[in-house]
Order: structure tokens, then C-alpha cells, then sequence
């Protein structure tokens, strides 16, 4: 995560999503049997990496951590997490430190230590077959071409998982596709950028308020 590029990117944004439930400063309790939801954005870790087009969930939870006032400060199973509430509801959000490629190491042990089903687990990620900015929920699904994806799949041994996919447009022709998505979006995107982080922090908040179909009706398209 790169604090110096979000504050970037967010400057004068000020609309996110807020809610009383989001201040209150939750004590992790560590094999608790209360129920807690993970939300975890993919991406790679470092500087180098931080405004790609890869990163977008990375950026995604960011905006969540920000609009709810959730530290993004502690280090367990691999992963850079804080815990807070959103829509009433206990989350972790999680920003995988094990690159892309093994999102699913992280994934994983915090299913297993923290007993959460993967019902209770969101993963947020970058789609390269939609326009810039646009949303797409699902309630499960296949790994769609995206190796952090099928990280997770593998290492949890089902698709059957909510995902909130960021699109970062078509990679332009001639281009590598790992060329396309490990560029940095272009000053002119920003905007449509900053307006999707927004949409997708309410898109969690309308799936842990209200359910992911009631989500996909509002934020689909």
C-alpha cells in the first residue's frame, strides 16, 4: 500500500461512505466463535507497485479502511490487516502480502485461525474485460483468468465466495497483458478512478447491509 499515491488519488474527495457502526473501535478477540466477515483487496505489495491497474483492490480496501476508520496496521498469516465494523457488521479487511500470484497462502490461514466459512469472505480485484471503473458482483464463480484468483481457489478449494470486480479496461493491442496491468493508471483516468473507489465502498456496504443479489442489482453495470 502506498499511502502518498491514494492520498493522491482521494484529494478532494471527500463522499465516501460513512457510518456511526464504522468509529467504533473493535477489540480483536482471536478464536472468537462471533461471526466476521473478510474483505480482502488484491494486489502486490511495495511502493513499486502501488496506483497500477493490479492494485485496485489493494486500493479498494484502502477506501474502505478510510471511509470506516479501520487501521490497516497489523501483520498476521501473511497479510496487512485492521478490523472494524461496517453496516453493523465485525469485519477484517486484508491486503495480502505474498504478491498476486499467492494471494491464497494469506487467504487461507486467516480462514483457518479466524474459523470463517467462505460465505463470509469478499474479494475484491481488478477485471480487465470491463471499462475503467465499472463494478461487477458475484456471489461465486470461476477464477476468470486472474492468477490471484485462482490462488485463492486452490488454497481454499472452492469458488464459492462473493467478488467485487474493479474493471481497468482492455489492455490496447500489441500490448502483454502483465505489461497492461502493472502500469500505473494515467493522470486522465484519475477521476473515473476516484469515482469507482467510491461506488465500490458502498457496493460492500450494500453487501454486508443488505445481501450480494440486492448489491448486484444496484452496482452491476
Amino acid at each position: 500500500m502506498c499511502i502518498a499515491w491514494f492520498k493522491r488519488l482521494l484529494r478532494g474527495c471527500s463522499g465516501g461512505v460513512t457510518d456511526d457502526a464504522g468509529t467504533e473501535n473493535l477489540t480483536e478477540n482471536e478464536g472468537s466463535n462471533g461471526r466476521m466477515f473478510l474483505i480482502i483487496g488484491l494486489g502486490n505489495p511495495g511502493g513499486k507497485y502501488a496506483g497500477t491497474r493490479h492494485n485496485i483492490g489493494f486500493d479498494a480496501v484502502t477506501a474502505l479502511a478510510d471511509a470506516y476508520h479501520i487501521d490497516l496496521k497489523n501483520k498476521e498469516c501473511k497479510g496487512l490487516t485492521g478490523t472494524g465494523a461496517i453496516a453493523g457488521m465485525k469485519v477484517k479487511l486484508v491486503q495480502p502480502q505474498t504478491f498476486m500470484n499467492n494471494s491464497g497462502e494469506c487467504v487461507r490461514a486467516l480462514m483457518d485461525f479466524y474459523k470463517v466459512p467462505a460465505e463470509d469472505i469478499l474479494v475484491i480485484c481488478d477485471e480487465v474485460s470491463l471499462p475503467t471503473g465499472k463494478l461487477r458482483i458475484r456471489g461465486k464463480g470461476s477464477a476468470g483468468g486472474h492468477n490471484g484468483m485462482k490462488s485463492i481457489i486452490s488454497h481454499i478449494g472452492t469458488s464459492d465466495f462473493a467478488r467485487l470486480r474493479i474493471g481497468v479496461g482492455e489492455k490496447p493491442e500489441g500490448w502483454e497483458l502483465a505489461d497492461h496491468v502493472l502500469a500505473h493508471f494515467p493522470k486522465e483516468e484519475e477521476p473515473t478512478v476516484r469515482e469507482a473507489l467510491k461506488r465500490a465502498t458502498e457496493a460492500v456496504t450494500c453487501i454486508l447491509d443488505e445481501g450480494v443479489e440486492s448489491a448486484m442489482n444496484r452496482f452491476n453495470g
